[in-house]
């Protein structure tokens, strides 16, 4: 039941990648994981998993949290820049140009987090960020584009909360 609901989760975290589906498939996929993440908290069923059951739910819930983090991040930048904001206003959008490559960061930033997460090692996560942080220093200090400070920020801490909450249900799926 689980991996079901972990697979149905993450046709729902791609299909949010697609500018049409967003409004729908974005949260469908926040209530994919939720319920997923209810129900192995409540103990709704006791699941005896093989290894390899518990290797598809550990790589679902993976690619879950690499591949979902991407629309949840951008639709909280939108939700932060709201509709009245502009290119040249100093929206977080506009720094988005100063801090290239922030879908590839995200997501290997995601998969860290979930691994070291999943795994059972969360010093994992601030050597992540630590990383992050040291690689991105020279675009946050030049202050060339207002806003880069808070994208950097605001991104990092969407995508770091959905690997989290992802790598969080694998653990109570499978109690670690």
């Amino acid at each position: 039941m689980f991996l079901l609901l972990l697979t149905l989760t993450l046709v729902a975290a791609g299909l949010a990648w697609l500018r049409r589906a967003v409004v729908v498939a974005l949260p469908l996929t926040l209530l994919g994981l939720a319920v997923t993440a209810y129900l192995a908290a409540a103990n709704v069923t006791d699941p005896v998993l093989n290894e390899g059951e518990r290797a598809l739910i550990v790589a679902v819930s993976a690619l879950l949290a690499i591949a979902g983090g991407g629309p949840v991040t951008t639709r909280v930048f939108a939700l932060v820049d709201g509709p009245r904001h502009t290119q040249d206003d100093g929206s977080v959008s506009r720094a988005g140009e100063v801090l290239r490559g922030g879908t590839w960061i995200g997501a290997l930033e995601r998969a860290a987090v979930f691994a070291s997460l999943a795994a059972g090692i969360p010093e994992g996560v601030a050597i992540v960020l630590g990383l992050k942080g040291l690689g991105r220093y020279p675009e946050l200090r030049s202050g060339e584009v207002a806003g880069a400070a808070e994208r950097f920020i605001i991104g990092t801490f969407t995508s770091v909360l959905w690997a989290a909450a992802c790598a969080g249900t694998v653990r109570l799926v499978l109690w670690l």
